[in-house]
């Protein structure tokens, strides 16, 4: 639980210090971070709904402490009277009287299970609360992430189909300028243009979709996020530590934040069933109770005052009420049995998404490596067409689809390094440990330029 209160300390400091901090960091992935803890409204509602849960200990409490109630009345009585057949006795008449009442009961609960499993159930209920806060600042930090690195992904795209684009217009020239001196048909023509027409609608296309991209993160932030710091070049990623994935999950199983939430709602199943058994048991309340009742007159024509005292204990021990105890207890029983089932269906996601994510790490770093050997090819390639061009055995359009070969390779080793990064933030959420230090040691993975 220590664990659970230090997210929820990190998520309340965000909160206070954002709007103070935003207007001087840069816009990197920690500052759009700030931005959306205190915009987001999914982190908004978590933390509403924290502070209700924390109101819980205060309501289950009430049902321990004294309870003390006070009541007061006046009323006036009109009396209009009449004596029949007997003309001597006392007068008749119209008469009127106000009486005044007024009392204060007080009661201690001495004994009642119930309202004690209720409070214990309340704790709980604020702890879920607690964590709850915590699974959503985690789920923003992935949020955040996943939408930053969607952007820079689609920049790198739109500039892979530019570099495309402007190779196929220099083939598209060449072709008219050979279909013109005689040494090509028009079929090549035709060809070279139609694969500039496609990398015109694929431009179009790779606009559309960084704007959705930056329109998503701006669903996060509240704002239009503006340009964005981009990866430093070369990124240099760490494998897992520790190395081993068993070593992962079984830390997942004990430290998952989705599990630790469902191993509280386990007790609070159990509180509830120990809540209904209460049920059958007596309560046992210390009362005492004062009352005054003044009356000025009555319909025998004098006043009265009633002052009453009254300290005892009552008890109250039910009988038979008609089956709902019993019913409600195999009905918290049930409930118990399905909590554990949750708990169990918590620890197996636990271990699934640790294990995906720690693939998708150790995947994503073979792949990081590849793909850098292949730019690292396709650069040298570019140069050795560049002086083959030189020298008049390769032609500029050799060249430019050398380039678009380096973009290609560029955009790929963007997408699996953003891919690889995320798989880290995942593996460290899916064992519940995911915090502001993690973001911080990718944000200095990014350059101070932006795009």
């Amino acid at each position: 639980m220590r664990k659970a209160k230090l997210v929820l300390a990190l998520s309340v400091a965000f909160g206070s210090f954002a709007f103070g901090s935003i207007a001087v960091q840069a816009a990197d992935l920690v500052s759009i971070y700030r931005e959306a803890v205190v915009a987001d409204p999914q982190l908004g509602a978590a933390r509403a709904a924290f502070l209700a849960g924390r109101e819980r200990i205060a309501q289950g409490k009430a049902g321990l402490l004294p309870q003390v109630n006070a009541n007061a009345g006046y009323t006036y009585t009109n009396l209009d009277s009449a004596f029949i057949n007997n003309p001597t006795s006392a007068s008749p008449g119209n008469k009127g009287f106000p009486t005044r009442t007024f009392g204060i009961q007080l009661t201690q609960p001495l004994y009642r299970a119930q309202n004690r499993e209720t409070y214990e159930q309340s704790k709980l209920q604020a702890l879920v609360s607690e964590i709850q806060l915590g699974v959503a600042s985690q789920d923003l930090m992935v949020r955040v992430s996943q939408g930053y690195f969607d952007v820079l992904l689609s920049q790198a795209n739109l500039a892979f189909i530019r570099a495309q684009k402007s190779a196929i217009a220099e083939q598209l020239a060449q072709a008219k300028r050979n279909f013109v001196v005689g040494t090509a048909t028009i079929t090549d023509t035709n060809d070279a243009q139609a694969r500039f027409d496609l990398a015109q609608a694929q431009e179009v296309a790779s606009l559309n979709d960084l704007e959705v991209k930056r329109r998503g993160l701006a669903a996060i932030i509240g704002k239009n996020p503006g340009s964005l710091a981009g990866p430093a070049e070369p990124i240099v990623l760490n494998p897992p530590a520790p190395a081993d994935m068993d070593a992962w999950v079984e830390q997942a199983k004990a430290t998952s934040l989705q599990v630790e939430v469902q191993k509280t709602n386990v007790e609070i199943a159990g509180r509830e069933v120990r809540k209904q058994k209460a049920g059958h048991m007596p309560t046992v309340d210390a009362v005492a109770s004062f009352s005054d009742n003044k009356a000025q007159a009555s319909t025998f024509g004098f006043g009265s005052e009633v002052r009453q005292t009254v300290i005892g204990v009552q008890v109250n021990l039910p009988i038979y009420l008609g089956g709902a105890v019993n019913s409600r207890i195999r009905e918290s029983e049930a409930g118990r049995t399905k909590a554990e089932q949750d708990l169990e269906g918590a620890r197996r996601q636990a271990v699934l998404s640790t294990q995906q994510a720690y693939l998708g790490v150790t995947s994503g770093l073979a792949q990081v490596r590849a793909l850098e050997q292949a730019l690292q090819s396709s650069q040298v390639s570019l140069e050795s067409t560049k002086l083959g061009r030189d020298v008049g055995v390769r032609t500029s359009v050799d060249v430019l689809n050398a380039q678009q070969q380096v973009a290609n390779a560029r955009r790929d080793l963007a997408k699996s390094t953003y891919d690889t990064i995320l798989a880290q933030l995942k593996l460290k959420q899916a064992v519940g440990r995911l915090t502001i230090d993690d973001l911080e040691a990718v944000n200095r993975l990014l350059k101070a330029e932006v795009r």
